[in-house]
């Protein structure tokens, strides 16, 4: 217990001794000047010895008493001793003071003078001052008076510009150097309006250009075209008038040198307008700072001319002065504002392109209209000429126009088709005035001048002496002719067109096919359905078509020489008309067949048969006598007809004369037969099968003709012979030899010969040679028909 008592003490000690040492480093913080108050009192209530570091802080400030008390000791003998010296000092003082103000008083008595001098010294300076100072503002007082006076003139002589620029020097050179006085406030004052004025006047002088440049920018646009024209040589008439201005007199050896100098001089486009005025108009208002508001002024100006330009006049569709007129105004309009970029940049590029960009299409639209309504091809091939000109002009300016070579595509389908409405009259006036006859030539000229019409070459028509014959009409040279004229009437769209010899032979032989297919197509159409063409006319057409047929490898290569292109190109398209003549000659052909058949149906018309009659005659028919003898006469004149022609129609003769008759046997006006009647009708046919081997067209021997009769022959010859049993037991068979005749024409056949009851005995005995009993033969008829009726199904 004694030993913790001294450690419990001695730790009590040590704790009080950091507190200690703790309130003295606060303490010392507190005196000096960079102590923290603040802090220092948080750290004293926050460790709660508030009471003991104030005990702390009061026994310090006693120290502090005590040490000044001692200071104040030491030095108090110091002090008495520097205010008694002070206080000795004083009476010299007050001397010094006496002998300065006696000075003072004697220095003022004797300047006194000097001062009434001086006084008067420095009213003369102040009038001299005065002087000089008027002068200096007079000096400069003048040049602004002068300044003034050369404005009032140049705005009196509407010079406004330099009255512009005189305004300038005179508001911020001269003015501000007499800004005190009233009359130059004044002169301040009526800057502005002076602004306003010229403002104003040169705003008129714009809009007086504005209307000068609408007027005058047609003549711009046509100097443009002649320009263009001349140096492109696109327009030989002006070109050749323009040369014989030019042309030198060869006389004078100076002449082709002053020729040149013109040259040289020629004034451009943009020198017919003066646009002195825009140029005068755009600086003042630089120099106003209203170039923003004048450029957007200007533009909106030019914008409405330019929709008033872009309206084509009202006479333009009836003739090619209102198209170029149009094209006038739009080039003298683009080409002023061409040179107002290139010159003053009151406009900008994208300006320009965007109203070109509306202008195209406008442009394009009023031609699509107005060319529309074009029927003439001459007025239609000089509007594309003008288009082509104009594009040239424009492209020279920079502008691009590669739309309008799309929209003369266009033009050229519409020219085609003026193309053929007019070749289809030209057609129908060939057509109309052809004879249909074969070309008769008396001598050479003659014949020269058909081949070099139409390139037919025959050695043996060549041979044969004078008068010669042409297989062909004169329709086929000139179809011809005017086929080459027509492709050279194409051919003219196509210059100016930059297009390679590639594309020109491509848009030639399209033109052509239309040409062919359609106009001329129709023509022929309209011409073999004319009612009043006879058979010779029919042939002689027919014949047309196969030489017109040939002849389109004919054009084929006058176009390839034409237009450059290489005959043989995978690219180059054939011409169609040989499937189109094809066809016309093959509806010919059919109208011959048909001629010919409805002249066979006129012969049969006028025949009157007897179907009741008890027994032929013993002859052919007159009917079937006369048919032969006008067949015989008709395939005569065939000579000159292609072979397979004369044949086909031979065939399609004889066809339909067995068709004929056979209609005739089953027609259901005719109740009764008689076998009389069959037999009449079996020597007119036994006429019509020797007409058939004749040969009556060459070549025709090998029994093809005679096929046309080989079913009539067979339904003859098994009604009348009776050979019921063969036909019965073969049919169906390959060695029937009545295949051709069929079970339900035997029993319609049969029907009307039971229907003939006079001659009924007749008729079936020729069912049975022996002399059976009248039943017996009805039931034998009976049975017969049924078993026919068997047959067909």
């Amino acid at each position: 217990m004694a030993s913790k008592l001294p450690a419990a003490i001695s730790a009590s000690q040590k704790a009080e001794n950091e507190v200690e040492a703790k309130h003295d480093h606060l303490i010392t913080e507190l005196e000096s000047s960079e102590g923290h108050t603040p802090s220092t009192l948080r750290t004293i209530y926050h460790d709660n010895e508030h009471e003991h570091f104030a005990k702390k802080l009061e026994s310090r400030i006693k120290l502090q008493d005590k040490e000044i008390e001692k200071m104040c000791h030491r030095h108090y003998q110091g002090f008495i001793d520097a205010v008694r010296e002070l206080l000795q000092v004083r009476g010299q003082a007050n001397s010094v003071k006496d002998d300065i103000a006696l000075v003072d008083s004697q220095l003022q008595d004797s300047s006194k003078p000097l001062i009434s001098k001086a006084e008067e010294l420095i009213e003369c300076r102040k009038t001299q001052k005065n002087a000089c100072s008027v002068v200096e503002t007079l000096e400069l007082a003048l040049p602004v008076l002068e300044m003034y006076s050369k404005l009032q003139e140049q705005m009196l002589a509407k010079r406004y510009y330099p009255a512009l620029k005189t305004l300038e020097q005179l508001e911020h050179t001269y003015l501000p150097r007499i800004s005190r006085f009233r009359f130059t406030q004044r002169m301040c004052s009526t800057i502005p309006t002076i602004r306003t004025q010229i403002k104003e006047a040169s705003m008129s002088d714009l809009k007086d250009f504005l209307e000068s440049i609408r007027r005058h920018c047609s003549r711009v646009g046509e100097a443009a075209m002649i320009q263009m024209a001349v140096r492109s040589k696109m327009d030989e008439n002006l070109a050749r008038k323009v040369s014989k201005k030019q042309t030198a007199n060869p006389m004078n050896p100076f002449a082709n040198m002053e020729a040149n100098q013109e040259d040289e001089e020629a004034p451009s486009p943009q020198d017919l307008v003066d646009f002195s005025a825009v140029y005068r108009c755009l600086h003042i208002n630089t120099v106003l700072g209203a170039r923003d508001q004048f450029e957007s002024y200007y533009r909106k100006q030019r914008r409405h001319q330019c929709r008033l330009v872009l309206d084509p006049p009202a006479n333009m569709g009836e003739n090619l002065n209102g198209y170029k007129t149009y094209f006038h105004n739009i080039i003298g309009f683009f080409v002023c504002e061409e040179h107002i970029l290139n010159t003053s940049g009151l406009v900008t590029r994208n300006y320009i392109d965007e109203l070109w960009d509306l202008a195209v299409q406008k442009i394009v639209g009023q031609l699509k209209t107005y060319s529309a309504y074009c029927t003439d091809a001459s007025l239609n091939l000089s509007i594309k000429n003008t288009i082509v000109l104009f594009c040239h002009t424009m492209k020279g300016y920079g502008f691009t126009v590669s739309t309008f070579y799309d929209l003369l595509l266009e033009v050229r389908d519409q020219y085609t088709e003026i193309l053929m409405l007019k070749w289809v009259h030209v057609f129908q006036k060939i057509f109309e005035e052809d004879d249909y006859t074969a070309i008769l030539v008396r001598d050479e000229e003659e014949y020269y001048y058909i081949v070099s019409k139409f390139p037919y070459i025959n050695e043996k028509l060549e041979k044969a002496k004078f008068p010669k014959r042409f297989p062909f009409s004169q329709m086929v040279p000139k179809v011809y002719g005017q086929c080459r004229q027509y492709i050279y009437a194409c051919l003219k769209f196509c210059e100016g067109l930059h297009l390679s010899h590639t594309e020109i032979d491509d848009m030639i032989r399209r033109a052509t096919n239309v040409l062919l297919t359609r106009t001329l197509s129709g023509s022929v159409s309209v011409l073999l359905q004319q009612p009043n063409l006879s058979l010779l006319q029919l042939i002689q057409i027919a014949v047309n078509m196969n030489y017109l047929e040939k002849s389109c490898d004919y054009l084929e290569e006058f176009i390839s020489n034409t237009t450059g292109a290489e005959k043989d190109s995978v690219h180059a398209s054939r011409l169609r008309g040989t499937a189109m003549f094809k066809d016309a000659r093959n509806d010919a052909e059919e109208r011959i067949y048909s001629q010919i058949n409805e002249k066979v149906d006129d012969f049969f018309e006028i025949a009157e048969y007897e179907w009741n009659r008890p027994e032929s005659t013993g002859t052919a028919s007159g009917y079937v006598t006369d048919l032969i003898a006008f067949l015989r006469s008709t395939f005569q004149s065939f000579s000159h007809l292609p072979y397979k022609l004369a044949q086909t129609a031979c065939m399609s003769v004889c066809k339909h004369i067995a068709d004929t008759l056979k209609a005739q046997l089953l027609d259901d006006n005719v109740k009764q037969v008689s076998v009389g009647s069959l037999q009449q009708l079996n020597l007119d046919l036994v006429q019509c099968e020797m007409f058939a081997s004749s040969e009556p067209v060459p070549g025709m021997n090998d029994g093809t003709l005679q096929l046309a009769f080989v079913e009539m022959r067979q339904l003859l010859d098994l009604v009348i012979y009776g050979d019921w049993s063969s036909y019965i037991a073969d049919y169906g068979t390959e060695r029937n030899k009545y295949a051709r005749v069929q079970p339900q024409t035997v029993l319609a056949i049969l029907d009307k010969m039971k229907a003939s009851g006079r001659k009924l005995n007749n008729f079936l005995d020729s069912f049975s040679r022996s002399k059976k009993p009248e039943k017996d033969k009805q039931q034998l008829l009976e049975t017969v028909m049924k078993r026919i009726k068997a047959l067909n199904p």
